[in-house]
């Protein structure tokens, strides 16, 4: 059964969609492929002829499948050093990389510096815990656990990111600490989505959506009359995600501009009842429970992708202290459903703000 869904969303994957728009003889298509960053990415462009646009979602199913390598911390892959070989070889030497993984790390811990320290790439020892518990609790529910503190507390004592030494000139990441490992998971995909779509503006295209899971990357705006602005929506964390007729919680209208979203109801597992998702608070080790999403809007999507997860592991008063001194536009779901926002993020707001896709 699992093989024939697979290969139902395999023929789902390559299928390119197209219809009219009425701005200058461009048309807008659609392309989804699988095999990157474990969700299904999703391009919508707009050009003038299916070959113009063929050849951009090349460009990006190609990318993406790269830096998707180069980032993984659980596979190897022939002639390709990444982040799994950095944290093979910690505490033993230090791994050229490419430039890619240099320019994230050093993106995420000048980030990390930047913030309240809430979200580390260092935390690897300790998430790599929780993953281990998540799927086999998902595997066997029945005897699915919650790992011991003492256990996580011990992890804990290898996450610090100033024993992440990287080397600019000889593209070089040496991991001091011989029990550390990387976890890239909270920046990767935004981060990814960003390159990718600076290197598209650079070939001269102008008017598209990379989003790849909670991941949405605007460029331009849509080359239709009758819209100014992407209509992105805002998943319901109580709604199904896998049914594209859910309604959403609001809906932002925006141009040249990143949402990514970070919530409780995208990997989780469930022990006696109770939810324990893969946001890890770094204070008390367990899964943060502030809210129920948080959705962050910036240009640039790995900002947006590491402040989500920031935001959505501090709680709200501090949260939108930070949002008012970074000048960053957040969206929290609280748990009750109450939806709360930083006012810049409520102007571009369907529900909350009364925002239009014509302004």
């Amino acid at each position: 059964m699992k093989k024939k869904l697979y290969l139902l969303i395999l023929i789902i994957a390559i299928f390119i969609s197209g219809c009219s728009s009425d701005r200058s003889g461009y048309i807008k298509y659609s392309y989804e492929f699988l095999g990157a960053f474990d969700t299904v990415v999703q391009f919508i462009g707009y050009a003038k002829t299916r070959d113009e646009f063929e050849k951009m979602a090349e460009i990006v199913e190609k990318r993406f499948l790269e830096l998707h390598k180069l980032y993984d911390i659980y596979n190897d892959y022939e002639g390709i050093n990444n982040v799994k070989t950095i944290n093979d070889n910690a505490g033993i030497k230090p791994v050229e990389v490419s430039r890619e993984i240099i320019d994230l790390i050093l993106f995420s811990k000048e980030w990390y510096n930047k913030t309240n320290k809430k979200c580390n790439i260092a935390m690897g020892a300790v998430l790599s815990i929780w993953h281990d518990y998540r799927e086999e609790g998902i595997n066997d529910p029945e005897n699915a656990k919650v790992p011991p503190l003492d256990i996580l507390q011990e992890a804990y004592k290898h996450t610090d990111p100033e024993k992440v030494i990287v080397d600019g000139e000889k593209n070089t990441v040496y991991l001091e600490d011989k029990l550390m490992r990387l976890d890239v998971g909270a920046v990767a995909k935004g981060f990814a989505s960003e390159l990718v779509a600076k290197e598209l503006k650079e070939m001269g295209y102008t008017s598209f959506i990379i989003s790849s899971g909670g991941n949405v990357r605007t460029v331009g705006k849509p080359m239709e009359s009758s819209r100014n602005k992407w209509g992105i929506g805002i998943q319901d964390p109580n709604g199904n995600p896998n049914d594209p007729n859910d309604p959403s919680l609001d809906i932002l209208y925006i141009n040249d501009l990143s949402l990514v979203t970070s919530g409780d109801y995208q990997r989780y597992y469930e022990v006696g009842g109770k939810r324990y998702h893969h946001l890890i608070d770094p204070v008390t080790l367990m899964p943060a429970d502030y809210f129920r999403s948080v959705s962050v809007m910036t240009e640039d999507s790995g900002l947006a992708d590491f402040m989500s997860t920031t935001f959505f592991l501090t709680p709200y008063e501090e949260g939108v202290k930070l949002a008012e001194a970074l000048g960053i536009d957040v969206i929290w779901v609280m748990d009750d459903g109450t939806v709360k926002a930083t006012d810049n993020a409520k102007s571009m707001m369907k529900n909350l703000g009364g925002a239009k896709n014509t302004d």
